[in-house]
């Protein structure tokens, strides 16, 4: 697991996933969209990891998307796409690459924003399943003030905020930031933490779902998705099939065991 644009290390059977090119803000290059599409199909065979805590290397940024100067200097002059090899009947998302959930990941994955997270860091956002965010994050997408439509990031972003929300933030472009606080009013972040305390909030969170059945774990994140993704009947109709694969005989036998010995978890109240 040894990367050039990525930090990885495991404990607690958790895999902790560093974006780090803090030089750049912690950019995605072709380099990091590939590692990370390495890294999001491995882990799905890696038994021993039950959850994945992701978060970008520094304080400054999460990350700003795409790595536009790599993107500039790969492009022939007069391509209007803003790739080499794209034209208008193909171009390559990156959002295939650095997704988890495009990438068939189906472990929980924990955000962990710690700075700025603007323009293609929705493609994250839009796909992991709990946010966490520092007091100092801030959210935008510059795409319209640069003469360029956000189509994928708005469609991501979609998913966790109310329309009107992502029409703001979209529209205004460079010209206005959402706080962290806002971010947790409107229901995008789940968690706001001062920035020294942000890994330490990330694992409690990670840790603990890691701590549970990952069958059970898996299918209820299997469930909750497809209900976000299909209508609500077409999801129903599989709530059968995420049952059967998520309830695991041992596990629930020592489920059983535990809830009639009367043991219970002293829970965080949030």
């Amino acid at each position: 697991m040894n990367f050039e644009t990525l930090r990885y290390e495991e404990r607690n059977h958790v895999a902790w996933v560093t974006l780090n090119r803090p030089e750049v803000h912690n950019a995605f290059n072709v380099a990091m969209q590939r590692e990370l599409q390495t890294l999001w199909r491995d882990l799905r065979g890696r038994d021993e990891v039950h959850a994945v805590v992701l978060t970008g290397a520094g304080d400054k940024a999460f990350t700003t998307g795409i790595d536009r100067s790599e993107i500039l200097d790969a492009a022939p002059a007069h391509s209007a796409v803003g790739s080499a090899g794209e034209g208008p009947f193909m171009f390559d998302d990156p959002g295939t690459l650095i997704g988890p959930k495009s990438n068939d990941l189906w472990k929980p994955v924990v955000c962990a924003v710690n700075g700025m997270a603007c323009g293609g860091a929705f493609y994250f956002l839009g796909e992991v399943d709990i946010i966490i965010a520092a007091e100092h994050a801030t959210f935008f997408d510059p795409h319209v003030t640069y003469g360029m439509a956000s189509s994928f990031e708005s469609m991501h972003i979609l998913q966790r905020l109310p329309l009107g929300e992502v029409l703001r933030l979209q529209l205004l472009g460079n010209h206005e930031r959402m706080s962290a606080r806002r971010a947790y009013e409107v229901g995008m972040v789940s968690e706001v933490v001062p920035g020294e305390k942000l890994a330490e909030a990330a694992a409690w969170v990670a840790e603990t779902i890691a701590k549970q059945p990952p069958l059970a774990v898996q299918g209820t994140l299997r469930a909750v998705w497809a209900a976000q993704d299909q209508p609500r009947q077409q999801a129903l109709a599989q709530a059968f099939a995420y049952v059967k694969l998520g309830n695991d005989a041992d596990s629930l036998r020592q489920g059983q065991e535990s809830f009639r010995s009367g043991e219970r978890p002293e829970p965080r109240i949030r």
